[in-house]
């Protein structure tokens, strides 16, 4: 009966086929991957939230204790990218292999990446201040491989013909800006522009944040451009990304999770 249920999901994940984008059904893999990181994120925080509020115990929730020692959720996630990889590197896995493997990859990388800022930080900071940086890597990620999804590409035509090489100057141009945008401390700008030119063009242009490496070294003789900068990125502008961050994550506390 394991055999037959077997064959049947391998039958139903061959004959979907879901065209999205200019690549077709060639994007699965990533399709999967997109969604898997997306599911795992949003049902990790559910999770999460639960937990940190005591209601996670009545559904059998709980942290996860080896030894004595809490196992962040990131550890089961740095094994599956290993795992996943070591596969896809020595099966190469086809067809609906390859999107299963791509879909569990993603799992991996959504349980790991919400915890960028622990190891950012090497400390936990999970629901501390400093946490909501998990967030914007997460959306970073999702931006990314969504925009890969939707057929994305960093080159074209053939090497060596003209179209590849106005490609390559068209990429060139755009590293540059999300390098301003970097240095201007607009990090989650500056690594969505890679994969979506127009926000790096944005995002270069625009003022930079007070404080940054191009406020500190551009603004310090240009007192009336650094007073713009202080007033467009104030403690309002930051408290709307929070609210945001919290509707999503949770709000955070200095207080470890229990």
């Amino acid at each position: 009966m394991g055999v037959d249920a077997a064959s049947s999901v391998s039958s139903l994940a061959s004959g979907l086929k879901i065209s999205i984008g200019g690549g077709g059904p060639t994007l699965r893999p990533m399709m999967w991957m997109f969604l898997a990181i997306l599911a795992t994120f949003l049902i990790t925080r559910t999770v999460t939230r639960l937990i940190r509020s005591g209601r996670g115990a009545r559904a059998g929730l709980g942290n996860v204790q080896i030894a004595g020692n809490h196992v962040h959720h990131q550890v089961f996630g740095i094994l599956i990218i290993i795992g996943t990889g070591i596969i896809l590197v020595s099966a190469t896995p086809h067809g609906a292999a390859l999107s299963v493997a791509a879909a569990v990859f993603g799992v991996g990388v959504g349980l790991t990446v919400d915890e960028f800022a622990l190891w950012l930080r090497l400390r936990d900071v999970y629901w501390t201040t400093e946490g909501r940086v998990s967030v914007d890597a997460i959306f970073c990620v999702l931006v990314t491989t969504g925009a890969l999804v939707g057929g994305a590409s960093f080159l074209s035509g053939h090497v060596g013909t003209t179209a590849w090489w106005s490609s390559v100057a068209v990429l060139a141009v755009n590293l540059l800006l999300c390098v301003i945008c970097l240095l201007k401390g607009k990090i989650v700008t500056g690594v969505i522009g890679i994969v979506l030119g127009i926000v790096a063009f944005v995002g270069a242009i625009r003022l930079a944040k007070p404080g940054s490496w191009w406020a500190i070294h551009r603004y310090a003789g240009r007192p009336r451009r650094a007073a713009r900068a202080e007033h467009r990125y104030d403690q309002r502008y930051a408290d709307r990304w929070n609210r945001l961050r919290d509707l999503v994550a949770g709000s955070p506390s200095e207080q470890r999770p229990g």
